[in-house]
């Protein structure tokens, strides 16, 4: 019987057939795939003809299809819906790809007639997206080691292997942390929380089959920690969210995070780079750690100023309700919500009802139709979980993507939320249009009810969708979010405005109760407090992202934990403010290389995504359609076909300074 995963399939859209495909298929599809992989690799590499950009670059373009095919299922699966038999898969499939890749990089043959092809790309009459994708070729055989060869060739190739089996165990052992804790709650304990608060606790015990309790999951601590009036419980909360990857025994992360920064400072030295900053930000917009570090020192120092000033204020609330000074971490969500409901006559409980999920979705959908013409059409077929949705996205007629949406958080479910591609659009070898998905953590309801904040995400999410869906190039390798680490972020911070236009809101945030819309007056306040406690969520982020830069700047850290402090202690870090993402769980950087050295990336890209929507406003119109096309025409269409700076640069005519961005966060002078 042919493996459901090596066929071809003969599905709506070639949406994968998830209702034939069994955890037990993986394996053995992921080792066929990438030995027809290598075959294709190694005829590339042994071909008689002199080397040409069709039958080198192009050729390599169209080989592993079927690799393409097994690993567009399985990655999406194993962040979003794991299990032990996936998990195990994971730990054995990281350092059989890492070796796939490194024998495809280290093929000396292979990369001599890449060579050839660069050494005469003056004479070859390529288009633009031709020249763009034989650089980024070339380059990433380069930066892979393919010009290393005996001891240092061998050793670069057990580096990675080992690096991949590390950023798997990283992310393994956060799942299991945040699944294994959980804090039972008695009714008494429920008493003065918010009932969408006691809902997403109800849920979560129903879920591990006990009363109502506190887990790990963002959106149950989060709100728990806003509203729950019991600083006891509040600390153990807190505790546990801090402690995710630190708690002794076979899932503490500490050890790893050494050994993947001694690692990623060898990979770089071995390429001649003097630290893994220096290597990682080359091929990044900012292009080195000195021009990451003055953006965030330029922020760090209003934003400190801020939070500094917000502690006082909350310090004082905390002693006027009996208890001694210092506020603590655990104390800070709770107390800023109660002095936001004073302050702005603004409750979450009172707001959370008009910010329904599906309503929400519709807006998403609603904004995306009047700025890009696009249409929404629900689809009825197999997906790889029951809360999952999907819908044919169409344009003038025709269908341009597949999207997907997998909103509710669950324990199968590593935390955060982020958006990728089953497939990516592309021309060559073949036309084939993306199948997109997001992936988010919503607490489950009737209906589910969203934060603000929730809603932000929804849209962020929607914005990278949109990157994918609306990318029009020929080559895969430069489809879609295949772009600089620091401009990825763009469209999607970018597309939160769009939740913020008053007549947005006026549309969809409608009552679950009543289905009235957001009274005028209480739309004015959620607009008005839309920067409120700035200061935290800025202090905090800069943290996290000034101890990853220097985590990967000059020698790598012994003890990665003295480093943090270190770091944290030179910023004058509040002392009631931790880091967003704390070493031992600090995913992004450490469960792969994505985000190393380049967490910095989310206020790389707010500069930008700033002064883009400020291009809208100054229109009058913030769906502008000469100003939407603009957008679609030289970013969201062109993927990673030209350098970031050139595509910013032909929407804009200038790149933008940081004072859009201390405006747009409450935070300018």
């Amino acid at each position: 019987m042919t493996n459901p995963l090596l066929a071809s399939w003969d599905t709506p859209f070639g949406i994968a057939p998830f209702d034939q495909i069994s955890d037990d298929d993986f394996g053995p599809a992921f080792d066929t795939a990438m030995a027809e992989h290598l075959a294709e690799i190694d005829a590339i590499a042994s071909n008689a003809e002199a080397p040409t950009f069709a039958n080198t670059i192009e050729a390599m373009m169209g080989a592993g299809a079927a690799l393409d095919q097994v690993a567009g299922v399985f990655f999406n699966l194993a962040g979003s819906d794991s299990n032990p038999a996936r998990e195990a898969l994971m730990r054995d499939i990281a350092p059989k790809l890492s070796a796939h890749s490194s024998a495809i990089y280290s093929n000396a043959d292979l990369f001599a007639r890449v060579q050839a092809v660069w050494d005469a790309r003056e004479t070859l009459d390529l288009s633009d997206e031709q020249a763009r994708v034989l650089m980024l070729t070339h380059r990433g055989f380069v930066r892979a080691g393919a010009a290393l060869s005996g001891a240092e060739g061998a050793r670069m190739t057990a580096v990675k292997g080992r690096l991949a089996e590390l950023g798997t165990a990283f992310t393994q052992n956060v799942l299991a942390d945040e699944r294994s804790w959980s804090m039972e709650l008695s009714e008494a304990d429920l008493t003065g929380l918010p009932g969408f608060v006691v809902s997403a606790l109800r849920g979560a015990g129903e879920e591990r089959g006990t009363g109502p309790c506190v887990t790990l999951s963002r959106s149950v601590i989060t709100p728990f920690l806003q509203f729950c009036p019991d600083r006891d419980l509040r600390r153990r909360a807190f505790a546990a969210w801090a402690a995710r990857g630190a708690n002794g025994g076979e899932t503490d992360n500490r050890d790893i995070a050494a050994e993947t920064l001694r690692l990623r400072e060898e990979r770089a030295n071995l390429l001649g780079y003097a630290d893994f900053s220096a290597f990682k930000l080359e091929t990044e917009m900012a292009g080195d750690a000195g021009r990451v570090r003055d953006l965030l020192m330029q922020v760090w120092a209003p934003a400190r100023e801020a939070a500094l000033a917000d502690q006082a204020v909350l310090e004082g609330m905390l002693t006027a309700d009996g208890y001694e000074a210092p506020l603590e971490p655990w104390d800070w969500r709770y107390y800023s919500e109660k002095r936001r409901q004073a302050e702005h006559d603004l409750d979450e409980a009172e707001v959370k009802p008009y910010f329904q999920l599906d309503r929400m979705i519709e807006a998403s959908f609603a904004c995306a139709e009047r700025l890009f013409g696009l249409g929404f059409a629900p689809l009825d077929v197999p997906l790889y979980h029951p809360d999952c949705r999907a819908w044919e996205v169409t344009r003038n007629g025709q269908t341009i993507a597949v999207f997907i949406g997998d909103y509710f958080a669950r324990g199968s479910k590593r935390s955060g939320a982020w958006c990728s591609a089953m497939r990516a659009q592309r021309k060559f070898p073949d036309a084939q249009i993306p199948i997109v998905v997001i992936v988010c953590n919503f607490a489950k309801g009737d209906p589910a009810l969203l934060s603000y904040d929730d809603a932000r995400t929804l849209f962020h999410e929607f914005g990278h969708a949109l990157h994918q869906m609306l990318s029009d190039v020929t080559y895969e390798m430069v489809s879609g979010t295949s772009v600089a680490r620091d401009f990825v972020e763009l469209p999607s911070q970018l597309y939160e405005h769009w939740l913020e236009v008053p007549e947005v809101l006026a549309e969809f945030a409608t009552h679950a109760d009543t289905g009235a819309a957001m009274p005028q007056a209480l739309l004015d306040k959620v607009l008005a407090a839309a920067t409120y406690d700035m200061g935290f969520q800025t202090v905090e982020y800069i943290a996290s992202a000034m101890v990853d830069l220097e985590f990967h700047s000059g020698p790598a850290p012994a003890d990665p934990m003295q480093k943090q402090a270190e770091v944290l202690e030179q910023l004058g870090l509040p002392r009631a403010i931790t880091m967003r993402h704390a070493t031992p769980h600090f995913a992004h950087v450490f469960a792969g290389d994505g985000y190393s050295s380049g967490y910095y990336s989310y206020m790389w890209s707010e500069v930008m995504d700033a002064d883009a929507f400020a291009a809208f406003e100054e229109t009058g119109d913030a769906f502008d359609p000469e100003m939407a096309k603009r957008l679609e025409d030289f970013i969201l269409s062109q993927g990673g076909s030209d350098e970031a700076e050139a595509l910013y640069t032909g929407f804009r005519g200038r790149m933008p300074g940081v004072e859009a961005l201390l405006k747009g966060r409450g935070l300018a002078a």
